[in-house]
């Protein structure tokens, strides 16, 4: 028997073995991934980026783990010889109408404690010398790093400190008894005191697995890139990113350097008819089913119908894509692209339509259920796991 069970092999569930195992090293944790590798999913396909937290709500869990995240990952990564950069980014008002939010973000990256600076158009010339802006905000937090090679890493301590990972290990049910879990795999029934849930784009049918009623369900958006080719890659010098719209969800599409030397750009935002819709033929009938059933989802869809749209218009016709870009970057061509491979995000969805905006655990008897871990998840995951840890106890 065990003491912990983590459901959930990517960097929110290895981070918080890893946390546990840092303050208690005599615990015996077993963590439960359902894939052959660690980090397949939503870990696996992260743009890399370490984030600063400008752009979430003073106060929230986001902003407080973000800024602590982004100085405990910059740090592991350095003491761990992990290739890490902080390169920095700039978010770009390239309409007047944007100059208002601009100045708000500015306001709330100062709330957060952040050391930024609002500069004009020719500062931002001397920073990024291709991008074009009335004005912007420099953010010398932000950094890039492979967070699968983070993984790889946190996997490597956990077993070194006697942490079981399982792989090929698929979570079917769980029963919570008077002193103990036993959980139900596709392999053997394993036994532990306790459940911690990290298992991401699937976190509520685990909850739901534990006998857990909530009224949040997990709907995936699939984030679709295109990468610089090499000849364009000068176009980008660190990380530049729209104003997001204020009534949309996500932050639109931007440029990413890898820490590879490549450069992302991208994403748009669709809904995923799978969980773990990489391309645009990945249907699962049960996973979008279970998507259509649910109210919160129509609700949500009739709030955005028009954004949703613009969306879709970007993800089957490469010139709108490109149109959005050249906002940013005036000088990018369709020519400057080519197709790279698609993320998927895990975004928690209430009945009433509305999206859960931050950090969402639930407890059950003998668990402990991560529902929502947005981003900046990746970035805070050593936080969070910390965090977890001292909530589990």
């Amino acid at each position: 028997m065990y003491d912990i069970a983590i459901v959930g092999g990517g960097i929110v569930g290895l981070a918080t073995a890893y946390a546990i195992l840092q303050d208690a090293s005599d615990k015996r944790i077993i963590i439960l991934e359902k894939e052959p590798e660690l980090a397949l999913h939503q870990t696996g396909h992260n743009s890399g980026v370490i984030h600063s937290g400008i752009y979430y709500k003073p106060g929230s869990f986001k902003a407080a783990f973000a800024k602590q995240g982004n100085e405990s990952m910059l740090a592991f990564c350095r003491e761990a010889g992990i290739d890490v950069e902080q390169c920095g980014k700039v978010i770009v008002a390239t309409k007047e109408e944007e100059l208002k939010q601009l100045d708000q973000l500015y306001r709330r990256g100062m709330a957060n404690g952040l050391a930024i600076e609002k500069i004009d158009a020719r500062q931002l010339q001397q920073i990024e010398p291709y991008a074009n802006g009335l004005a912007a905000i420099r953010v010398p937090q932000a950094g890039i790093v492979n967070y699968k090679q983070v993984c790889r890493v946190l996997a490597e301590r956990i077993r070194s400190k006697g942490g079981i990972i399982k792989l090929g290990c698929e979570v079917v049910k769980i029963e919570e008894r008077l002193n103990k879990a036993v959980i139900d795999t596709n392999t053997d029934p394993i036994q532990a005191g306790y459940v911690i849930n990290c298992a991401g784009l699937h976190s509520d049918r685990i909850a739901k697995a534990a006998g857990l009623l909530t009224d949040t369900k997990i709907v995936p958006f699939r984030g679709e890139y295109y990468e610089l080719k090499p000849q364009a890659r000068h176009y980008v010098k660190h990380l530049i990113y729209p104003v997001p719209d204020p009534a949309f969800p996500f932050l639109g599409v931007h440029f990413t350097r890898m820490i590879g030397g490549g450069v992302e750009a991208g994403p748009n935002a669709v809904l995923g008819f799978k969980r773990e819709a990489y391309r645009k033929t990945d249907v699962g009938w049960r996973d979008a089913a279970d998507t259509m059933r649910f109210p919160g989802f129509w609700k949500l869809a009739g709030k955005y119908y028009r954004q949703g749209a613009a969306e879709y218009l970007r993800s089957f016709f490469k010139s709108r894509f490109v149109k959005s870009l050249q906002e940013l970057i005036p000088d990018i061509e369709a020519d400057d692209l080519e197709a790279a491979p698609a993320g998927v995000r895990a975004q928690a969805l209430q009945r009433d339509g509305r999206l859960v905006d931050d950090f969402q655990l639930i407890r059950g008897k003998r668990s402990l259920h991560v529902c929502n871990a947005p981003s900046p998840a990746a970035t805070a995951s050593l936080v969070i796991g910390k965090s977890i840890w001292e909530r589990a106890q």
